[in-house]
């Protein structure tokens, strides 16, 4: 018995990297898995069949169930799409994993149109695409599911020489908050996933390219979490967001300190007794 027995997951961008750690696990417990891939670089140009059929023969040889989708997640048309090739295969979805993602790293001042514009599709449009078919899916068959969409610190707490990818993820956070909060109706769970992972998105970036940062970082760490979150063993959670690599899970939060109410004037606050209150250890800022 696995834990995700005669569950069916969707994994965008599963052809390679995190995206077939993910599929791999998952299938290990049970699941049938839609394997989408693009085929593409990681700049998003160029398509195949390749990555994805590679993934689904590396599942079948496990005697597990999967089927490939190379549609591209930017697109309402390929949303649509690898929902279809999920119901012909298996007939129903109970999980959704948004993975697929590029990078078009830059310096802000240097991110031209052509740089910004992929990196947002793919990432937050893909995330759009892709989540509303399955989820009016999941709300349908009245049987809930459970939503994972990929975030990143980069976004979270900021990157040098990422604005675009940065932004893209930033946003898919704020949209799978709000998408939690809509679900919990229909049982439909939803989650934040902030990856730390040696990919080839990340394989040239500074600091990743020793030995042991490879077997620390290496894809297949963050997957547990993944069939954990799916299974029913979560059941009683959603709307979390999690760091996970290297061996770390931990709980991301926004959190609003506590700060000050100024009760006299109307609540009007001076632009200097802001900054007074702003001087470290003062009542606007955490210590």
């Amino acid at each position: 018995m696995g834990l995700l027995d005669g569950k069916v997951v969707v994994i965008t961008g599963a052809g390679g990297g995190i995206g077939r750690e993910h599929a791999l696990a998952m299938a290990k417990e049970g699941a049938a898995i839609v394997v989408n891939d693009l085929g593409g670089s990681r700049d998003g140009s160029g398509d195949g069949h390749s990555m994805a059929d590679k993934v689904v023969d590396e599942i079948k040889a496990l005697g597990c169930e999967a089927v490939a989708n190379y549609d591209n997640v930017a697109t309402v048309e390929g949303g649509e799409s690898i929902l279809k090739s999920a119901l012909d295969a298996f007939g129903h979805v109970d999980g959704l994993v948004n993975n697929a993602g590029i990078l078009r790293d830059k310096s802000f001042s240097k991110t031209t149109e052509d740089l910004w514009d992929p990196v947002i599709a793919v990432h937050l449009k893909g995330t759009y695409c892709v989540t509303r078919p399955i989820f009016n899916h999941m709300k349908e068959s009245g049987n809930g599911g459970v939503i994972i969409n990929t975030s990143s610190t980069s976004g979270l707490n900021g990157n040098f020489g990422q604005c675009n990818y940065g932004a893209a993820k930033a946003g898919i956070a704020g949209f799978t908050r709000c998408l939690a909060l809509e679900g919990k109706k229909y049982g439909i769970r939803c989650f934040i996933l902030a990856p730390v992972a040696l990919t080839r998105l990340t394989e040239d970036l500074p600091g990743f390219d020793n030995e042991d940062m490879k077997k620390r970082l290496a894809p297949g760490i963050v997957s547990p979490l993944l069939t954990y979150l799916v299974s029913d063993l979560s059941k009683d959670q959603t709307g979390k967001t999690f760091y996970c690599g290297g061996g770390r899970i931990a709980e991301m939060k926004v959190v609003t300190h506590t700060g000050s109410t100024k009760q006299e004037d109307g609540g009007l606050w001076t632009p200097t007794e802001i900054a007074e209150a702003m001087k470290p250890g003062e009542i606007l800022l955490p210590d």
